[in-house]
């Protein structure tokens, strides 16, 4: 007899001495329990069972785990091949005379990375302006108790909200069309170095240093110059003293200083912000948004090989540096055994530009998302799902977390949907 589940078929033989009651008379504890057995029902449920296969598309991706408070994020590289690569780094250099301390670690800049910085910066900048137009024409929905948002024209059905009594609203979301470019694109900011290879950043000075984008000071470090910002450039190696101690060679023979090396861009104000007219501007400010968005990442990841960014392991501080700054302000879980101090490590591309993920409607025009349809869909970076939404085309890269390649069967709502 075969009985359908939700792991797999229960296959049952009706001579199984497991469901004999006689072998449980002689216990007293189950005699009491001998008619219940008696008058087991074995009819079968009946269930429609679903399978959607994929033989000639790519199976669909994860989506990126999420780490509670309470874990601390895993290392890019673990701590065991580290050690290991230092130890033959060590092993090769014995008996060999020491190499010149190469750019940037010598307080010079990498030539060849100042127009990729250049190139972010005005990515950077493009992303934002365009936003801001594309919001007049695509509708992004924000949560009033907490901050998830939701692309498209209505909001998600799904009880996913953990804002103020949401126990009392069973989860359900309170949507307002009032999101803003900063809901859409995550700001994270660091603190501002005017010499990358100077002192530590105290905790008594956490006030006195500015905070501006983590992208922008990354930018500056790589070789943007920006009046509001002023950083210090070298144009000889310093010359080390000890580990932790050098000076600054003499460039007083030097002549004087070029000028700046390329050209920035300015944000437009948010009273000048003028949205697409028609259809075809609408596409084309779309797929300008989305190469803008592509080319900042690939750039800042570039960057981020040869200039050090520095992220907390239990929570989201950046620092851009080969060093974290001394400020005590980690609130993060048992941050009183660390006296608020971070725990830094090497940071990815996600922790210098987090993508904030939202649902993927797969037809706008169409019906509204389904509640008891979650699982079939997809999620993708809300600057993404914006500008496909405005006619743009699906990157390569996201289509698996999208989930566009495995669609929704017709049968679906009609079938029974265990859980």
């Amino acid at each position: 007899m075969d009985f359908p589940s939700k792991l797999g078929t229960l296959q049952i033989s009706s001579k199984s001495e497991f469901l004999n009651p006689h072998l449980f008379t002689s216990l007293p504890s189950f005699q009491f329990q001998q008619k219940n057995i008696l008058k087991l029902s074995l009819k079968p449920r009946r269930v429609s069972q679903l399978v959607v296969r994929s033989e000639d598309t790519p199976q669909n991706s994860d989506f990126p785990k999420y780490y509670s408070k309470r874990e601390k994020k895993p290392f890019p590289v673990p701590i065991v091949d580290l050690r290991r690569r230092a130890r033959e780094r060590l092993k090769q250099s014995k008996g060999k005379p020491k190499k010149p301390v190469p750019p940037p670690k010598n307080g010079l800049l990498v030539k060849s990375l100042i127009p990729v910085a250049y190139d972010v910066y005005n990515a950077r900048i493009t992303l934002i302006n365009n936003l801001k137009k594309l919001l007049k024409v695509v509708p992004v929905h924000a949560c009033r108790f907490c901050n998830e948002i939701h692309v498209g024209p209505v909001g998600h059905p799904f009880k996913s909200c953990k804002g103020p009594d949401a126990s009392i609203r069973k989860g359900l979301h309170d949507w307002i069309t009032n999101a803003t470019v900063d809901d859409i694109f995550l700001p994270v900011e660091a603190f501002h170095l005017f010499d990358r290879l100077g002192r530590r950043i105290p905790h008594v000075e956490r006030f006195a240093i500015p905070r501006i984008p983590a992208v922008v000071e990354l930018c500056i470090q790589a070789g943007v110059d920006i009046p509001e910002y002023p950083t210090k450039r070298r144009r000889k190696p310093i010359i080390r003293i000890a580990k932790s101690e050098f000076v600054d060679a003499d460039e007083s023979e030097l002549p004087d200083p070029e000028g700046p090396k390329g050209t920035v861009l300015a944000e437009i104000l948010d009273s000048e912000i003028v949205g697409p007219c028609n259809e075809e501007e609408k596409i084309l400010l779309a797929e300008e948004t989305l190469r803008a968005w592509e080319q900042m990442g690939r750039g800042a990841k570039r960057l981020m090989k040869m200039y050090l960014v520095r992220v907390c392991g239990y929570c989201p501080e950046i620092h851009v540096g080969p060093s974290g700054h001394k400020a005590q302000n980690c609130g993060a879980f048992k941050h009183q055994q660390r006296n608020g101090q971070h725990g830094w490590q090497a940071a990815v591309l996600n922790d210098l530009i987090p993508p904030r993920y939202v649902w993927h409607v797969p037809d706008v025009n169409g019906p509204p998302l389904q509640r008891e349809l979650r699982s079939f869909y997809g999620q993708a970076p809300a600057v993404v799902e914006m500008c496909v939404q405005a006619g743009a085309a699906v990157p390569d890269e996201c289509r698996p977390t999208m989930r566009l390649d495995v669609g929704i069967p017709s049968n679906v709502r009609e079938a029974e949907m265990v859980v």
